[in-house]
């Protein structure tokens, strides 16, 4: 077992436990998009980033190993921003039809723009035009996609095809 501190909060979680799975067993929440629990994780959101103590580069809590006597912030300013700057550079890529979605008010990626109170893009991204891929077997619009990987992860690791990249 490893000892850590997340925002003050003296937690035990077993050794090679990420950041992130340390923190939800201490019932801290910390906001994520590309994680997929018991899966590969690759960090590509970067919407779990937290400071650590004694690091300069704030760090994805989903793939850095939690270590004894590790000092980790989750909700600092600098944090809170940095996940707001990240949710506004993948929403600027993103249709802006939320409210005529089927997904809307079910939608992850909604939810969590309201969390981090973003409403609107102050960004202006490159949406792609191709709207629905059926290649695959399976209906998979490109214009929501957000990069995050999951449906290739579940792909591959949950399905065993690699069907979609």
């Amino acid at each position: 077992m490893i000892e850590l501190t997340i925002n003050g909060k003296h937690i035990v979680a077993p050794e090679g436990s990420t950041i992130l799975e340390a923190a939800r067993l201490g019932g801290i929440t910390i906001p994520t998009l590309c994680h997929l629990p018991g899966m590969h994780t690759n960090g590509s959101c970067r919407i779990c980033v937290v400071e650590i103590e004694g690091q300069k580069k704030l760090m994805a809590s989903c793939i850095v190993k939690a270590q004894n006597g590790m000092v980790v912030r989750t909700n600092s300013e600098r944090v809170r921003n940095a996940r707001k700057i990240l949710y506004d550079l993948i929403l600027s890529n993103h249709p802006k039809d939320c409210a005529s979605c089927m997904r809307n008010q079910t939608c992850e990626f909604q939810k969590l723009g309201n969390t981090l109170d973003i409403l609107e893009t102050h960004f202006e991204g490159d949406v792609p035009h191709i709207r629905l891929d059926m290649s695959a077997g399976i209906a998979r619009d490109s214009r929501k996609c957000i990069l995050c990987r999951r449906c290739v992860t579940a792909c591959v690791d949950m399905q065993g095809v690699a069907a979609i990249g």
